[in-house]
């Protein structure tokens, strides 16, 4: 595993020259009005049965947008910000299934994360909603040995990556990179201490939708804690999910830039326009009801938040339905091949698939290395903050 330097913008084993992020966000100041309560997050129901997907529908594009779509995917490889694999596995488990050869009953398998130009996937750890307290916890356990298993039996095709530079050797080596996360905020039983082990076990992301401490106020003096010390620990705070009040308070409190991974509706401008300053990363996800639209979805956060904060997340392996030709994981050069139609600058394309997503990994990283020194482990607790 890549040690993590001193300095954020130190050169390490990277693809290209994408690795080089732009300098860690300051902290904003917290808001002191009461704001609304959040909206929860989309869950995968529990299928009944696993059934095979339908294959990819064929959908004509100009044959040299896509060729030079996978040049430059080549160097520049997708980082999938929001993947289900780990529960769909869960659900096959009765059926057998090889990830490392192909695996048809999924939309993920090591051969289509290859002809996707695929280098790094962040794998939820999302647990039904249903499940709350020890039964929360003990399934996202599950999830995060289940991964690792995963990457154990597919030694030629997927690393686990705990860092941006994990991401970068995974891919130098030939290697998906497989990061943790995110893990639901109903599974840490609002505890700090679950948190922390949470990262010692490699979780790298945690979503703060459908918890007791952003209802109400928006993001109550507890979640604004769970922020801080997510920061400290260097762990991405994911707002997808939440109400675009709790996305304005954890904006305020946050020191390290924050991703909204996979979130079901569209996000406000408002909200983009401080994603923007605060140099996170909103992802769009391909499940829009055609390419174009995507692309449209993906032209609006550029144009919005900047070229810096959009990226891309495959919400494979979900049970959301995708658009015609964006059936599975082989399918994100269409995407390329569709930005660059309408001349996309190669420099955005290469922050939207690889480089906006190393880059704040780096600064949380960084921002956790100088809080660290400076702030022990918070022992706050919900009572105590909140009541």
């Amino acid at each position: 595993m890549a040690d993590l330097e001193d300095d954020p913008h130190a050169a390490t084993a990277a693809v290209g020259d994408l690795d080089g992020p732009a300098p860690p966000s300051r902290r904003v100041s917290a808001e002191s009005a009461e704001l609304a309560e959040p909206a929860d997050v989309a869950e995968l129901a529990e299928p009944a049965d696993v059934a095979e997907p339908a294959e990819p529908a064929d959908v004509a594009e100009p044959a040299g947008s896509l060729e030079r779509a996978r040049e430059l995917l080549a160097a520049h490889p997708i980082a999938d910000g929001h993947s289900g694999l780990a529960r769909a596995l869960k659900y096959a488990s009765g059926y057998g299934y090889d990830i490392e050869l192909g695996e048809r009953v999924l939309e993920t398998d090591v051969p289509r994360l290859r002809d996707g130009c695929v280098g790094a996937q962040f794998l939820s750890l999302h647990v039904p909603p249903e499940l709350t307290g020890d039964r929360a916890l003990s399934a996202t356990l599950e999830q995060i040995d289940l991964v690792r298993s995963l990457v154990a039996a597919c030694p030629e095709g997927l690393r686990l990556a705990l860092s941006a530079d994990d991401m970068a050797d995974a891919h130098n080596c030939g290697r998906v990179a497989t990061l943790l996360g995110p893990v639901s905020g109903p599974a840490l039983g609002d505890s700090l201490g679950t948190l922390r082990a949470y990262h010692a076990l490699g979780v790298r992301s945690l979503t703060l939708a459908g918890t007791r401490w952003t209802q109400g106020n928006g993001l109550t003096r507890f979640g604004q804690e769970v922020v801080r010390e997510m920061n400290r620990l260097g762990v991405l705070v994911d707002l997808a999910g939440c109400s675009a009040d709790t996305m304005r308070r954890a904006l305020a409190v946050a020191g390290a830039p924050v991703v909204i991974s996979h979130h079901p509706e569209r996000v406000p401008d408002d909200v983009l326009g401080l994603l923007r300053d605060n140099h996170g990363v909103c992802m769009v996800a391909c499940t829009a009801t055609t390419i174009h639209e995507t692309a449209d979805r993906l032209d609006h956060v550029r144009e919005v938040a900047g070229p810096e904060s959009v990226a891309l997340s495959g919400a494979y392996d979900t049970g959301i339905p995708h658009a015609p030709g964006l059936g599975d994981v082989s399918c994100f050069p269409r995407v390329i091949a569709e930005l660059l139609d309408r001349d996309w600058p190669e420099p955005d394309i290469e922050a939207l698939t690889w480089s906006n997503v190393s880059r704040v990994l780096r600064d949380a990283e960084f921002l956790a290395r100088a809080t660290n020194p400076r702030r022990p482990p918070s022992t706050a607790t919900l009572p105590t903050l909140d009541t």
